[in-house]
């Protein structure tokens, strides 16, 4: 088994009316990760967790909190997520016209940063960042809601990302969200990707145990 491999659970997906309870289901189940997505309404069209409930989490959480805000101008944000209690706080390069300053601000607070890009957006435009971050998130479909299906084409964008990390000898992970199942994740495995966010095929299974080993290939 490849220990990098990381399962990180995307609370969109679970029992919002009890979600302390869905956080200890799943931390029983061998999570690694809790996935926390911060979406504005703005940058995507929804909206989702903010600030209050970061804190809540954090505070019964026993594994690391892996943030992902997908909102306009993240830098504005950065130190009260890290405050809140992120392990690691990820952005979208889309939504800043200065990521390098925003990966040095997730960096200043003592948090590991991640860049994310959407489907449609090439791999060029964040080459050169790469080296810059601990983690890059291939969003594997169109960014706002749980639920929708595995894109393909964005397996692509998975092996080009490995191929310029392994190129640099940068060691950092490689991140899949949107559409992923036991099914998706050996594609994306395939292709370099090595931590697996999942929310709809984690939290709605009969066994979860079951449903997060099996994206990890046990």
């Amino acid at each position: 088994m490849n220990n990098r491999i990381k399962i990180s659970s995307s609370l969109l997906g679970c029992d919002l009316s009890n979600i302390q309870a869905e956080v200890r289901r799943v931390e029983q189940a061998g999570t690694d990760w809790l996935h926390f997505d911060v979406m504005d309404g703005v940058f995507v069209p929804n909206l989702s967790f903010g600030l209050p409930v970061q804190q809540a989490l954090n505070k019964v959480a026993t594994v690391p909190i892996d943030t992902h805000l997908m909102i306009v101008d993240p830098i504005r944000y950065i130190e009260d997520f890290a405050k809140a209690g992120s392990d690691l706080i990820t952005f979208h390069v889309e939504s800043t016209k200065e990521p390098e300053k925003v990966i040095e601000k997730i960096h200043s607070c003592g948090v590991k940063a991640g860049i994310s890009i959407k489907p449609v957006t090439p791999v060029g435009v964040i080459s050169d960042l790469i080296p810059m971050v601990d983690m890059v998130l291939i969003m594997t479909v169109e960014p706002g809601f749980g639920g929708q299906g595995f894109i393909h084409e964005t397996l692509k964008k998975v092996r080009m990302v490995r191929e310029i990390a392994d190129r640099l000898n940068k060691d950092i992970y490689v991140e899949v969200d949107g559409g992923i199942n036991d099914k998706t994740a050996v594609e994306c495995k395939n292709a370099g990707a090595d931590v697996f966010v999942s929310g709809t095929y984690i939290f709605n299974a009969k066994d979860t145990a079951a449903a997060i080993k099996s994206i990890r290939g046990q």
